[in-house]
């Protein structure tokens, strides 16, 4: 089986949080209500470096997940 590459997540303990799970290297969880970014990987310096570029992409490719998402359940 193959993961979605975004993931919707929710708790009951952080009700105003939205997170989203980026499975794919680096694989991250975004919360969307501060932009607040766990890494779920160890980077080299040059890693990050060269991550610093990338990860802009990817929020916004997580925001867009999470509003095609809730564009779909309004539907």
């Amino acid at each position: 089986m193959e993961l979605p590459k975004f993931l919707l997540g929710d708790n009951t303990d952080y009700p105003d949080s939205i997170f989203i799970v980026h499975t794919e290297y680096p694989r991250f969880i975004i919360n969307l209500e501060n932009d607040e970014v766990e890494w779920l990987e160890e980077f080299s310096k040059e890693d990050e470096e060269e991550l610093a570029n990338e990860t802009e992409n990817l929020i916004e490719a997580a925001t867009a997940f999470y509003d095609r998402e809730v564009s779909r359940y309004q539907e």
